[in-house]
């Protein structure tokens, strides 16, 4: 399964109430190390597909979700398991990095 762009509206439904854990990223497209992680968080979705769900949050289209997340550097990730934020972390990461984050998350 590919990303899946979230925007302030679908942020419950695609999130929260999700029946898999959610890693959530949130970017903007000006942002550098935003744009090196998504690579890896694309072959991530594929690779572990049924697993986990990848949402991408444009944090400058959609505010509101990460205003509501205290967010203030990114790429932000977090990995929602039933509802609530289990993880979160800052900054990029090479994907073997970040896979073992998730892995231990989930």
């Amino acid at each position: 399964m590919a990303t899946v762009a979230v925007t302030d509206a679908t942020f419950d439904a695609e999130v929260k109430n999700s029946d898999v854990p959610v890693v959530v990223d949130f970017w903007a497209e000006w942002c550098g190390p935003c744009k090196q992680i998504g690579p890896a968080l694309e072959e991530l979705a594929n690779e572990m597909n049924g697993r986990i769900k990848v949402a991408k949050v444009d944090v400058d289209s959609n505010p509101n979700s990460a205003a509501s997340m205290g967010i203030r550097g990114i790429p932000a990730l977090f990995i929602f398991k039933n509802g609530e934020v289990v993880s979160n972390k800052t900054g990029a990461a090479p994907k073997a990095a970040l896979q073992s984050w998730i892995e231990e998350s989930i």
